[in-house]
């Protein structure tokens, strides 16, 4: 039993190593006040500044809530202990500050919103013709009587 829990904990070791060879390491993380915005510098001299707002898990965080950030000892992820939020840095940068079904359903959120000169000249099309048409109530039919 014990050589199978060596080789599995050297795997998951050797994993880990080469995923932190692939990503760079964050080696500070705080939060500035006079900006608004997370500022994380990675050990290759990147420094990486956003908006909370724009994280998944931080987008309702108050300035107080980020003041505390603990940089994981992988180097590959932070946590923000005073509202239990993490996040893990590679797919941040990778979906861009979030996963990319978030992402997607923020970028829905104010695509349909959006208003384009060829949304206004469909709506307009769509009004000569009647608009859009009326929703009829479903017909309904009581059970044990005929139809």
């Amino acid at each position: 039993m014990d050589i199978i829990r060596t080789k599995i904990i050297d795997a998951a070791n050797r994993r880990g190593e080469a995923r932190k060879a692939a990503y760079a390491g964050v080696t500070a993380a705080r939060y500035d006040r006079h900006v608004s915005r997370i500022v994380i510098s990675f050990d290759t001299g990147l420094d990486l500044s956003f908006s909370p707002h724009h994280a998944q898990g931080l987008e309702h965080a108050r300035p107080a809530d980020l003041d505390v950030i603990e940089i994981s000892p992988s180097g590959l992820g932070i946590h923000f202990p005073k509202i239990d939020a993490d996040l893990y840095i590679p797919a941040l940068v990778d979906g861009f500050l979030g996963s990319r079904r978030w992402l997607a359903s923020q970028n829905g959120k104010t695509g349909g919103a959006a208003s384009t000169p060829e949304k206004r000249k469909a709506a307009q099309e769509n009004g000569k013709s009647g608009g859009r048409p009326r929703k009829t109530p479903a017909a309904t039919v009581k059970t044990g009587e005929p139809a």
